[in-house]
């Protein structure tokens, strides 16, 4: 069976449980409405089919890795993942993601499908004569994300395993487990298994749209970088130094000049923060504050309806204006933003 008869079969096995999917993405299985109330205080399980797989295979496979990440790829192994970006040599973030090793010399790289064919092509053109294959794994795995209380338990009952420590992976016969912050969990299943695991889940877990699984993505404060925000940040903006995504002590990476400069020479002028609207935002959306009255003071990075009616954001801001003024959408005079809480400490310096 090919890959996508693979991934025809996990769909078709999705439309069966009730999931609306348009443009190959699980909108929601019936009542967007609940499973986003659920989220605020329950379990929710979602497919996670919106993210695209990149695999590096080779025995210089982590060399290439570490030439082209923020983090340091020595230290992603079988029992633990990583949270990286890739930058363009002016430092500005090109895609974050999570990576894995699922086998000797086999690293996995999830990121946004609407990045993965663009990110794929770039880096395969840097591959040069260093022995690693690079290709797209998207189908070759199911990908099922777990999120809120008790998604240890559930888990435990259905697989048997839940890594502890944040980034953690634990493995079982039917493939791995990865722990994120904010307790939440991916799982990365063989196809044959990922059935069984899904009704398992659900015996104890709301199934939800991938709009729901992205916000607990937007709580934790963990960035995604999508086509409207590439090469606008350099990774300290959108928090990757505080989520655990550049490694100070590696060697060169594209970028990697500009963001050690960042970090040791200038204070950092702008922020990841998180933000709540009541109108919808697009990533990419510019924002605006009245101490900059001719440019733009931020811009949104991710953004999906909140629980509670509205939108829940992450947005890059001038760390003066989110300090100090109020923010508004797209011009001066346009709606205003709440700042809220993230979930970790915001170094300004």
């Amino acid at each position: 069976m090919g890959s996508d008869d693979m991934s025809n079969d996990w769909q078709q096995f999705l439309q069966s449980q009730g999931a609306v999917i348009q443009d190959g993405i699980v909108t929601h299985f019936g009542n967007a409405e609940a499973e986003l109330k659920q989220a605020a205080s329950g379990l929710i399980v979602a497919d996670l089919s919106h993210l695209g797989l990149i695999q590096f295979a080779g025995e210089e496979a982590q060399t290439f890795l570490q030439g082209q990440l923020t983090n340091d790829a020595r230290l992603i192994t079988e029992t633990a993942s990583q949270f990286s970006g890739y930058c363009t040599p002016k430092g500005r973030m090109l895609a974050t993601f999570l990576m894995w090793l699922t086998a000797p010399q086999t690293y996995l790289m999830q990121l946004p499908a609407s990045l993965q064919p663009a990110i794929q092509k770039r880096l395969s053109m840097y591959v040069l004569r260093s022995k690693v294959k690079v290709s797209d794994a998207s189908d070759a795995h199911v990908r099922i994300g777990l999120a809120g209380a008790g998604a240890d338990a559930a888990l435990s009952a259905a697989i048997g395993v839940a890594p502890q420590a944040d980034y953690a992976v634990s493995k079982w016969d039917g493939g791995w487990v990865t722990r994120l912050p904010g307790g939440m969990f991916v799982l990365l299943l063989a196809p044959s298994q990922a059935a069984a695991i899904w009704q398992n889940l659900t015996t104890r877990a709301k199934p939800a749209g991938a709009a729901v699984w992205d916000w607990h993505l937007i709580r934790a404060g963990i960035p995604n970088i999508l086509p409207a925000t590439q090469e606008q940040f350099v990774p300290q903006m959108a928090n990757l130094d505080l989520v655990g995504g550049v490694n100070f002590k590696k060697g060169c990476y594209p970028g990697q000049e500009i963001v050690a400069r960042t970090q040791y020479l200038g204070k950092l002028k702008r922020r990841m923060y998180f933000v709540h609207l009541d109108n919808a935002a697009e990533p990419g959306t510019e924002l605006f504050s009245d101490d900059f009255p001719d440019q733009s003071t931020g811009m949104i990075v991710n953004a999906v309806p909140s629980p509670n009616g509205g939108y829940d954001a992450l947005a890059v801001i001038q760390i003066s204006s989110a300090e100090a003024h109020t923010m508004h959408l797209q011009s001066n005079t346009g709606p205003t933003l709440t700042l809220g809480a993230l979930p970790y400490p915001l170094s300004t310096s």
